[in-house]
């Protein structure tokens, strides 16, 4: 990457909706360096167990992040499958799985400073 793009903000989170800068409102983001999309589920067969897979993540490195901070749900529903966290680690991606208001409070903090990438769950 020729220059570094900075990663949106997320502006307002409440159960089942986010505002994100530039992207708009919506349920579910998928955001990384340079912009964002809304994140669809059913492109990876995505659930709330076993969670997030290395499918789910494969688009975030390719946008160049460096971080990763993946949300667990507003109630800790949706899980992380080892075998995503193990692939961003082989790759030296510093990971942050966390609740989701935490994890947007993890996310616009590194926005700031670092080539950061997301997943956001903002129900369960």
């Amino acid at each position: 990457m020729d220059q570094e793009k900075p990663s949106p903000q997320i502006l307002e989170i409440s159960w089942g909706h986010m505002e994100v800068e530039g992207l708009g409102a919506g349920k579910d983001f998928k955001l990384y360096p340079g912009g964002g999309r809304d994140w669809d589920w059913s492109e990876t067969g995505m659930s709330h167990s076993p969670g997030i897979q290395p499918a789910d993540v494969e688009e975030l490195l390719a946008h160049g992040a460096t971080a990763v901070v993946l949300s667990r749900g507003m109630d800790r529903r949706l899980q992380v499958d080892p075998a995503a966290q193990e692939y961003l680690e082989r790759r030296s991606i510093t990971v942050h799985v966390a609740e989701t208001r935490e994890a947007v409070e993890i996310y616009n903090k590194l926005a700031d400073t670092v080539q950061v990438a997301g997943l956001f769950h903002s129900t369960c």
